[in-house]
């Protein structure tokens, strides 16, 4: 039996002061089935993406693997409700994990002891400060993880002029200040090299609107980038007890490779290696077999059930 997007379901679970919608990607073979249900991975994707951007051809290679998958929207992102729209808050996020990892231990034919955490990007580091200090998470995926906003600073002022990087500062104070009174300023995500976004160097706008989804806004509030700044998963890294995959692309223009291998190594994490850039993992792209087939065999080796002892 295999699973594609038309056998996934549309759930939605509270979070804090709204909802968050999910698409449950049902396990799809009994590869990984044990006395207490299959695993559940918990997924979502990095700042400004959503569900429909990438995600699910990931979430239905591992549930064809024999693990269910709720892959779900940050509030005021995609599918899910919730204000303000498109203002990406780290703090917010982490609880919106929390909540999914709830929401994924009430589905049916789950085993609750077998629960992984999956996020690519800005969530990759989300997935490891959730983990930490958590005993309830068997499995942790970190897929071009960004988990530190510092070395994401220095990595912007290597590839843009200084004057790009001071413009941006400024229109995230200003936002800041503006959000405090309902006035928040919104730029683009993703622009081709000398507009003005979040994202510019060169390809990163052809890459990210490959994947893009209906429900994706190319906007995002000015101020993301003094939110990031703010990201520092090194901390916590060493508090995640769970297996970890770390899966980097050693020419990363987003998010910085050193600071992950930092992280993969006091997370105690296997790490695997491709050759390409930030988008480089997603379907359609060089590197998104490898990617996905490493995470299939790092899972199914992590949460194999134990045998049933036998009778005599």
């Amino acid at each position: 039996m295999t699973t594609d997007q038309r056998s996934s379901r549309e759930i939605t679970f509270a979070s804090g002061d709204a909802a968050c919608v999910a698409q449950h990607v049902p396990a799809g073979s009994d590869a990984l089935a044990g006395p207490g249900g299959r695993p559940v991975v918990v997924m979502a994707h990095g700042f400004g993406g959503t569900v429909d951007s990438g995600l699910l051809p990931f979430a239905e290679r591992l549930a064809v693997a024999g693990l269910h998958v709720l892959a779900f929207d940050y509030r005021g992102f995609g599918a899910s409700p919730g204000e303000p729209r498109q203002t990406v808050s780290v703090q917010r996020q982490l609880e919106d994990y929390r909540a999914a990892m709830a929401a994924a231990s009430r589905l049916d034919d789950v085993d609750t002891s077998r629960l992984v955490l999956w996020g690519v990007s800005l969530a990759g580091g989300h997935v490891l400060q959730v983990a930490a200090g958590r005993r309830d998470v068997a499995a942790v995926v970190a897929l071009t993880p960004l988990v530190s906003g510092a070395a994401a600073g220095r990595l912007a002022l290597q590839h843009h002029p200084v004057s790009s990087v001071l413009r941006s500062t400024v229109e995230g104070v200003a936002s800041t200040v503006g959000g405090r009174v309902g006035r928040a300023r919104m730029m683009p995500i993703v622009g081709r090299p000398g507009e003005r976004a979040a994202l510019t160097l060169a390809g990163q706008y052809e890459a990210y609107l490959a994947i893009a989804g209906p429900t994706w806004r190319n906007e995002v509030d000015a101020a993301v980038g003094l939110e990031l700044g703010r990201v520092a998963v090194g901390k916590v890294a060493a508090e995640v007890t769970a297996p970890v995959l770390v899966q980097v692309a050693d020419s990363d223009r987003s998010a910085p490779l050193q600071a992950a291998m930092k992280v993969a190594e006091a997370a105690r994490a296997q790490v695997r290696h491709y050759d390409g850039d930030h988008f480089d993992v997603y379907a359609g792209m060089p590197w998104f077999e490898a990617v996905v087939a490493h995470q299939v065999a790092f899972l199914t080796r992590t949460l194999r059930p134990a045998p049933t002892p036998a009778h005599h």
